[in-house]
């Protein structure tokens, strides 16, 4: 029986180091990649290392009327809840995500419409144990690949048009991503795990970090003593508005509207901290008498800005106090701790609001990695460039951020966590709006009340009643490299839980965390509901997209590189889905009643089939210790220095302890020769009340009385 334990065990390690070597050998699949992408796009030069990449992820959004309420994308998930954000000390959104608001358009663009609707709920406040009720006068959404698609390192392309007026400010559009551990607006689950980067043990700082490297046993499949997070890189945040010229402290000088590239992470710098709205003091500043002014402040270095791009002034980071009773999470003092925002301004020109353009991001993960963010250049003339009107191809390198910058300061890293993807349009009185009111303005935010339109940028209110406002996304392409030699950092990696970097087993046992909180939470089970393959109601066959008929271009991109004579020649699609017939369980006066109801064709998926059937091809962590032997999901007991010494010092103390011990018992043995002798039982022959004469009761009587170690038997007449 041992020898079969131990060939089982062996065949375990065996195959556990066999699945790591295969999840290292990277593979380019197509689970990820949209049909529809075109074959010139399949790969791309990276524009650092010159090395190709290959597209590993792509939706191009082309079928109109696709929906992305949670169960209905196999990549995408549009959300319906509030912004944690807004009952959090200094939080100041004010939108209410719709799925309603999200959906695709007849010329293929991703479309996400910010309204004026208002939204009443009732939000449970765990401070005074009641309801409160809450309203929203703002519409928009949120789209999140989280916990489907997510990727560490690689190329990310996005052509976006950006909502609304570019002079009028109030909306906050954005391309960024975020680490899986952390999901976008859930607060609980972002709370000392955002936007943690950081891989050393620092005892001060670690119960500011949930899951810290100084933690001999993380649990739910984390490894031991690794540091891990949910940092944010921020591709693109869009600022409108009319700052009537440049602004202060900008260099060069950039005015609104621009767009913010921004990596946020932890641990920040403690002390001594640029002030926002001045640019980092460098070297210190002395008066004319010779006394020193300004002492030099701390701050990354080597931020390389190319074009029209400045470090950004405004918002150097976010300091996580202790948190306050009314807030959705709690944070004690100890875990407080300053975060960091490494940003730069790009200009922006009205254009960038009616026409595409496209934006990239080169990310190199880990240590020894980089961040680069480029945007689309175009030559005005021979000494004069500005980025952003859509004729030009030329590539602006507007800002590089590299890993030693982090390192040397703080001892953090460029972020190496399992990425996803987000795109959104919020609505925050901190983003775009009047700085100061005068003090007679109520702060109000209800475009329908009079009393507030003082709270508003002139014409925010006007340009959501009068035009369709909203973001547009024509495509997003990413892309990784196949040879992890040819550029510097860790190697690229696809899958939400992937070996190196587990999450599925830590989301599982905190679901709580990444679910809505009530009223909203009762209709779910869990953070993501299954995929509704089919079902949705239906007239006719073109309501399951039997009417989409496009030529399948990644068949014709893998016919290209096929050598064989029976490479099919036939790539289009007939059709998704088609409306067929299903009996209803339910009779109506007697007669029963027929639905019609969307079948889906192999290969597409969602209510009304429109999407393709996208499958994760990537390694899993949790498949991985899943295969493996019953005994790996013991953790293990670690002993650290402290329990050692005070384990080998208990253990001589207790045995030295014990032999005292039996040696005592053997000197009281000899000098007392009934020390080991048990007591002895006598029985009266007395009756308890209401018992007959004649009971006999056991009574115990010490040895001391037995007399020649005999039983003693009396009796007595009642």
């Amino acid at each position: 029986m041992r020898g079969c334990l131990c060939d089982c065990l062996c065949c375990s390690r065996v195959m556990f180091s066999l699945l790591l070597v295969f999840s290292s050998l990277y593979t380019i699949g197509a689970g990820w990649i949209d049909m529809d992408t075109p074959v010139d796009k399949r790969t791309t030069t990276s524009l650092i290392d010159g090395s190709t990449y290959h597209l590993v992820m792509s939706d191009e959004f082309n079928v109109p009327n696709r929906t992305f309420k949670d169960g209905h994308d196999p990549i995408w998930t549009a959300l319906d809840k509030s912004d944690d954000d807004a009952s959090s000390a200094g939080g100041g959104s004010l939108q209410f995500y719709n799925s309603s608001t999200v959906t695709t358009t007849k010329d293929g663009m991703l479309k996400i419409s910010t309204i004026l609707e208002k939204t009443e709920w009732n939000r449970y406040d765990h401070v005074n144990k009641t309801y409160k009720h809450e309203t929203s006068y703002f519409k928009s959404g949120m789209v999140q690949s989280w916990n489907k698609f997510c990727f560490t390192g690689g190329i990310v392309e996005v052509d976006v048009i950006f909502p609304g007026e570019p002079f009028i400010g109030g909306l906050w559009p954005a391309v960024w991503m975020l680490g899986n551990l952390g999901r976008a607006t859930y607060e609980s689950s972002t709370n000392n795990i955002w936007p943690w980067s950081y891989n050393k043990c620092n005892r001060k700082l670690q119960q500011a970090q949930s899951i810290s490297a100084c933690n001999a046993q993380n649990h739910f499949g984390m490894h031991p003593f690794q540091g891990r997070g949910a940092t944010e890189i921020d591709i693109v945040e869009v600022m409108a508005g009319d700052s009537n010229g440049p602004l202060p402290s900008t260099d060069p000088p950039i005015s609104i509207p621009y767009a913010d590239m921004t990596l946020q992470v932890a641990p920040g710098v403690p002390k001594n901290r640029p002030q926002s709205g001045g640019l980092p003091l460098r070297k210190n500043t002395v008066s004319p008498n010779g006394h020193t002014e300004f002492l030099a402040q701390t701050w990354y270095d080597n931020l390389t800005m190319h074009g029209n791009t400045s470090i950004n002034p405004f918002f150097y980071g976010t300091y996580l106090a202790e948190t306050k009773p009314y807030e959705p999470v709690t944070r004690t003092k100890k875990q407080a701790f300053q975060a960091d925002a490494i940003g730069a301004l790009h200009q922006l020109t009205p254009a960038h609001f009616n026409r595409v353009h496209t934006f990239r991001l080169e990310w190199q993960p880990g240590p020894g990695g980089r961040i680069d963010w480029f945007s689309k250049g175009h030559k005005i003339n021979a000494t004069f460039s500005m980025e952003g009107d859509g004729k030009g191809q030329d590539w602006v390198h507007a800002y590089e951020l590299r890993d030693k910058s982090l390192s040397d300061l703080m001892g953090s890293q460029v972020p190496a966590e399992p990425t996803y993807l987000i795109f959104n349009t919020a609505v925050s009185s901190t983003w775009g709006f009047p700085y100061d009111t005068p003090d007679w303005c109520t702060k109000c935010f209800d475009c329908d009340d009079p009393k507030c339109a003082c709270a508003f940028s002139p014409g925010f209110c006007q340009m959501l009643r009068q035009g369709d406002t909203a973001f547009y996304i024509d495509s997003i392409r990413v892309y990784q490299s196949k040879d992890h030699k040819a550029h510097v950092g860790s190697k690229h990696t696809l899958g939400c839980d992937p070996p190196e970097y587990p999450t599925k087993d830590y989301i599982r046992g905190h679901e709580y965390r990444y679910m809505r909180n009530p009223p909203f939470s009762y209709e779910d089970k869990h953070p993501l509901r299954p995929i509704q393959k089919g079902g949705a109601e239906c007239f006719s066959d073109k309501d399951c997209g039997s009417h989409v008929q496009h030529e399948n271009l990644t068949e014709v991109y893998m016919n290209s590189y096929s050598t064989s004579d029976d490479a099919s020649t036939s790539n289009a699609t007939e059709g998704r889905g088609k409306c067929v017939k299903r009996s209803a369980s339910q009779k109506w006066f007697g007669s029963e009643t027929f639905l019609n109801v969307c079948q889906c064709n192999p290969g597409f998926t969602g209510p009304r089939c429109m999407v393709i059937d996208h499958i994760d091809e990537s390694i899993s962590a949790h498949d991985i210790r899943m295969s493996g032997s019953p005994f790996q999901e013991f953790e293990l007991l670690y002993l650290t220095p402290f329990m050692i010494f005070v384990v080998g010092v208990m253990a001589p103390a207790l045995m030295v302890i014990l032999i005292f011990t039996v040696i005592r018992k053997k000197k009281q043995a000899k000098t007392n020769p009934h020390f080991y002798q048990k007591p002895r039982t006598t029985f009266n022959n007395v009756a308890p009340p209401g018992r007959g004469a004649g009971f006999v009761v056991a009574e115990c009587v010490p040895l001391a009385t037995a007399k020649n170690d005999h039983l003693s038997i009396t009796g007595r007449s009642v």
